[in-house]
């Protein structure tokens, strides 16, 4: 029977390159050998998206895919292979940096695990299902949705662990959703929704980082030779309507694109070691579990440090004995284990980043984008947009677009005739675009983690693809909105 599965996996794969692989890969090299025959030059950063996408639509692994597309652009642009891979090499730091915080996040997010909360949090639910289809189990399906709104939204401001929670909260409710028959992918779409949601609109946690101190410093440093001046309680404002844009994509996802039932097997998962005993809750480990998320948010707020506050957080509930004192490597371990992928693609992103950036292709593209606009505001604003969401699904991170776009955007905004409030919302809203929906975003990367702990949930057609149309499309026409009317 093994023997009869694994053939037949070899003759789906072998199928699946004759039919896609190939044909995709032949029209990319007629192209490039056409553009290089006439002489029409395709743009650096275009060619390297478009590939990188393309590569990953095609179920190549997404760091290969990162890397593959980068040397790919870095060479289009005129660069030497060994000044692509330094540029390369050159931004993996800071990628390194966020990775490391990441596993860090990990780690504490296992050991809020073991305090037995979230298992609990699972049988209560589980207890509340019915045997049939009626009102009770709709309400449980609910009540499921709202616990991850809730925790998606406070895992960028109150708890700040980023998408750590995902692979926490999310596998031991598989086994209730498969019940329920909910479909992954409209939670795919609240986790990334929300998530997006609460950084762009809430002004502390994350939210501060990206509007307080990106957002519109960005804007005033570049608007400060045109007089213009905005201050930190403009952004949210500015913000609301894009962020209503995902909300509304949201709901779509939830009513109507993914409101029917799905069916997937229920695969047992194993959450502890043989021979391990979680310890029983008590008051003081309850406290213990409550001090460590405040000095993890503490940290975060105060000292600028998430990796600092959640290796205290871990150190915390290793001391109050949530699990046993000679565990700690192995916690640590599992923690690693968890966001390991998620931190080497982060990495990999950003010295793809810097590829794009070494290219010098960036303004050029937005500058044929300005050429094209005109003086057509409502023109103007849908192309930044556009422009913004394509250039972020490359730097897979909102934050790192800010200082890219800022330079040409917050000119170009002005000299169409945009307000403040409007540049804010356009230069905020294109940054934004992309970072959910991005093959390499830490939103659909932590969904996945969680989504696909059984195997049953595959990154891009489950997650990427879903959530690009959801979050985005919804966002581009309320932002386009916001620009004009504001």
């Amino acid at each position: 029977m093994t023997q009869t599965t694994h053939i037949d996996d070899a003759e789906e794969e072998n199928a699946f390159r004759q039919k896609r692989l190939l044909p995709v890969l032949a029209a990319f090299a007629a192209v490039y050998l056409i553009s290089m025959v006439t002489g029409f030059h395709i743009n650096a950063v275009v060619l390297t998206i478009v590939v990188m996408i393309a590569l990953c639509l095609l179920r190549i692994p997404v760091a290969i895919a990162l890397v593959s597309a980068a040397l790919l652009g870095g060479l289009h642009a005129g660069l030497t292979m060994g000044e692509t891979i330094g540029a390369l090499n050159d931004n993996l730091l800071v990628g390194a940096q966020v990775g490391m915080t990441y596993i860090m996040i990990g780690a504490f997010a296992v050991a809020l695990a073991r305090s037995g909360l979230l298992e609990l949090l699972a049988q209560k639910i589980a207890s509340n299902l019915g045997t049939d289809e009626g009102k009770t189990n709709k309400s449980v399906k609910w009540s499921i949705l709202l616990i991850l709104v809730a925790a998606s939204l406070m895992s960028q401001n109150l708890v700040p662990v980023h998408i750590a929670f995902i692979p926490v909260l999310i596998p031991p409710l598989l086994g209730v959703m498969n019940r329920l028959r909910m479909d992954r992918r409209a939670v795919a779409c609240v986790l990334a929704c929300a998530i997006s949601t609460s950084y762009l609109l809430l002004p502390t946690g994350f939210g501060a980082i990206y509007l307080n101190e990106i957002l519109v410093p960005n804007v005033n440093e570049v608007g400060a030779a045109s007089g213009l001046a905005v201050t930190a309680s403009m952004a949210p404002k500015a913000m609301f309507l894009p962020v209503m844009g995902i909300v509304a994509g949201m709901l779509v996802a939830v009513f109507i694109s993914y409101r029917k039932p799905r069916d997937y097997e229920t695969v047992a998962l194993t959450e502890i070691s043989e021979g391990q005993k979680r310890p029983e809750i008590n008051m003081f480990q309850l406290g213990a579990t409550l001090v460590a998320l405040v000095v993890a948010l503490v940290c975060q707020l105060k000292f600028d440090s998430l990796f600092v506050g959640a290796m205290i957080g871990f150190i915390i509930l290793s001391s109050a004995g949530i699990f046993r004192w000679r565990e700690q490597d192995d916690v640590f371990t599992e923690g690693l284990r968890m966001m390991a992928q998620i931190a080497v693609i982060i990495t990999i992103a950003s010295g793809f980043a810097g590829v794009l950036t070494a290219t010098g292709e960036i303004k050029p593209l937005v500058a044929a984008a300005a050429e094209a606009i005109g003086n057509n505001k409502a023109l103007g604003a849908a192309v930044m947009l556009i422009v913004g969401l394509f250039i972020t699904i490359g730097f897979g991170d909102s934050f790192a677009s800010v200082p890219i776009l800022a330079p040409i955007y917050v000119p170009l905004a002005l000299m169409l005739g945009f307000s403040p409030l409007a540049v804010i919302a356009i230069l905020g809203a294109s940054a934004a675009l992309g970072d959910a929906g991005s093959p390499a975003s830490t939103i659909t990367l932590g969904a996945t983690s969680g989504l696909n702990a059984d195997g049953q949930h595959d990154h891009v057609k489950d997650s990427v693809i879903p959530t690009f149309i959801h979050a985005n499309f919804g966002m581009i026409l309320f932002a386009w909105v916001a620009a004009l009317i504001l």
